[in-house]
């Protein structure tokens, strides 16, 4: 893998969930996950990150700036980087916008761990 996977979500639990759904491929180096609790920190760490963020995995649902808001941003500057959201509130009008602003795939909450590694899969290639 040349890149890390960030992971925006203002749930403090979202990390641990990842760290521990995908331990083996991190410590196999398939995947390198780097965290972000709000669209403005995403934006500073994409802008700041030493090694490249190759997709980002977002929450829908945060104060400050919302997932959607940080979408529209992410294309703005970053029209080629992969976006993912995530939701727990699950209806077609947010589905439509996010793909009608870029979004590659959309997620429900509670997040599926294998459909989820199914669907990184695409972006990073084989993981075994």
């Amino acid at each position: 893998m040349t890149g890390q996977i960030l992971m925006v979500d203002d749930e403090p639990d979202a990390q641990d969930l990842i760290q521990q759904n995908f331990r083996r491929e991190i410590r196999k180096g398939v995947y390198s996950f780097g965290f972000a609790g709000s669209g403005e920190s995403a934006l500073d760490a994409i802008s700041h990150s030493k090694e490249e963020v190759m997709l980002v995995l977002s929450d829908i649902n945060m104060p400050g700036m919302s997932g959607i808001e940080l979408l529209q941003e992410l294309r703005a500057r970053w029209p080629e980087l992969p976006v993912m959201m995530i939701t727990a509130y699950v209806d077609a009008a947010t589905e439509a916008k996010v793909r009608e602003l870029g979004a590659e795939q959309f997620l429900t909450k509670p997040v599926d761990f294998v459909e989820l590694k199914e669907r990184l899969s695409q972006f990073v290639g084989d993981t075994t």
